[in-house]
């Protein structure tokens, strides 16, 4: 770092710099003496009924976990860990709190231990109980390099760039230099200095999608390079991938209580889907969204073969065919939400050039102009989207106009019901119904009902839970 930053400065250095690069020497000393000391300090024992982990010198920690409770059992490791063939053997007794995050972890063991500790603790834990036999092959999915045209759908790779922007601009800041002037943002101004500032601001937002599409291809490479789904004995679904980190995340088909078919704007367009479980047992809500991906963004057809086969109910099981309509008082409301958020925009420029000039309030007025048509189409978008149908066991709900959700929960799963409504959604007469379960994001809603769709369905889907909270109005006939 100290040659990087002679390098950026062109050589010079000052008394800012040298505090600055101490702080983080010093910083890391004391990150690689707290590892060694966690290291050096951490001991563990498997029994018939236990999992037990002690570490710690000043403050120790002792965790225990009942065999019985262990819910998954995933191995990772960081590239630094596989440049010297070893692992990080995590295990999840499915706690859903914060302290899921401190959930008990052997890092820096080798594969092989990890892999066999790993085998010891399953067959403890389904001792005793009948464990379903795979198939020969049990492979659900593999890779198929055809589906990186799908990497760069996404809209994390702009937010990245915004990132790595910002943390440059910080990082140059604390070492005291201007990142305006440097020399390479000196020769972009000498070059395009003069160039009109729509043009400008068109060239950038360019470049900007550009590196985002590069970045949002190298994220998809590094996350689901070597991705392979199988089903292996014991009634496991089995997922492997990752290029520099390599994960290997275990979700058991007795806690899987759904499927989550995600397909945002430009992955629809292109046909594309990602497939999420709907399990219990994958940690707290951010574990959750780590561990829950069944498929990479893959071809829609591939993510639905994929999804009748890890739930084998038969397919069409998270379609949208046949799912009954919304109420028109929920496309009402969204061509609201969509006029209001067209002024609201608009308003900005508008209110800026009453002070700085005229060409922000003519700015004003053409966004506005462009943003009504689009806002509304994708107003009709989320309406259509929005639908639910009781599938035998299954409840199967869909929203959303950016990134549309069908969701498959098992009926029983269902531990209870959530009814809210907004002012406005109550002036309307519309109600969202959320089904609360202890698998996945916890809850998941059914948006815009009438009141009576609303019970009606939750009184449908799980008889008798909802009832002894309804209070019947007198007939007043």
């Amino acid at each position: 770092m100290f040659l990087a930053s002679l390098a950026v400065t062109g050589g010079d250095t000052n008394l800012q710099v040298i505090i600055t690069l101490g702080s983080l020497f010093m910083t890391f000393l004391v990150i690689s003496g707290i590892g060694l000391m966690r290291l050096f300090t951490t001991r563990y024992r498997l029994t018939e009924d236990r999992f037990e982990l002690h570490t710690g010198l000043l403050f120790r920690s002792e965790r225990s976990v009942p065999i019985g409770r262990i819910r998954g059992v995933d191995v990772t490791a960081n590239p630094v860990h596989r440049l010297f063939g070893l692992t990080t053997l995590r295990i999840d007794s499915g706690d859903q709190s914060d302290a899921a995050a401190r959930r008990l972890a052997l890092d820096g063991i080798t594969k092989a231990e990890a892999v066999e500790l790993r085998r010891q603790i399953i067959a403890l834990r389904d001792a005793g109980r009948a464990r379903p036999v795979a198939d020969s092959d049990g492979v659900l999915s593999r890779l198929d390099w055809s589906w990186l045209r799908y990497g760069p759908l996404t809209v994390w790779g702009v937010g990245g760039v915004f990132i790595a922007a910002a943390s440059t601009y910080r990082t140059l800041s604390e070492l005291q230099v201007n990142p305006l002037d440097l020399g390479v943002v000196k020769d972009l101004e000498d070059r395009f200095g003069t160039i009109p500032l729509w043009y400008g601001v068109l060239l950038a937002a360019v470049v900007i999608a550009v590196l985002g599409m590069i970045g949002s291809t190298a994220t998809y490479i590094e996350n689901w390079a070597g991705y392979e789904l199988r089903r292996e004995d014991g009634g496991i679904l089995r997922i492997r991938r990752g290029l520099l980190a390599t994960r290997s995340v275990s979700i058991e088909e007795r806690h899987l209580r759904g499927l989550e078919l995600v397909e945002p704007v430009p992955l629809r367009w292109a046909r594309g889907a990602k497939l999420n479980a709907v399990a219990s047992g994958l940690g707290n809500q951010e574990d959750n969204r780590r561990r829950r991906g069944l498929t990479p963004p893959t071809p829609r057809d591939e993510a639905m073969r994929v999804a009748a086969q890890a739930l084998p109910t038969g397919p069409g099981l998270i379609e949208r065919k046949g799912l009954l309509p919304h109420p028109k008082a929920a496309l009402r409301r969204r061509i609201n939400r969509a006029l209001m958020w067209s002024v609201l925009i608009a308003a900005v420029p508008v209110g800026l050039g009453l002070w700085l000039g005229r060409w922000l309030v003519i700015t004003g007025v053409i966004t506005g102009v462009v943003l009504v048509p689009v806002l509304v189409a994708f107003a009709f978008s989320a309406y259509h989207s929005l639908g639910h149908l009781l599938r035998g066991r299954f409840l199967v709900m869909c929203s959303g106009a950016f990134a549309r959700r069908t969701v498959a929960l098992q009926r029983d799963g269902v531990i209870g019901w959530k009814l809210s409504r907004t002012p406005f959604q109550r002036r309307a007469g519309l109600i969202t119904l959320g089904a609360t379960t202890a698998a996945g994001e916890g809850v998941y809603h059914v948006h815009d009902l009438t009141e009576g769709q609303g019970i009606a369905l939750a009184e449908t889907a799980v008889p008798g839970l909802l009832a002894p909270f309804i209070e019947r109005a007198p007939d007043r006939g």
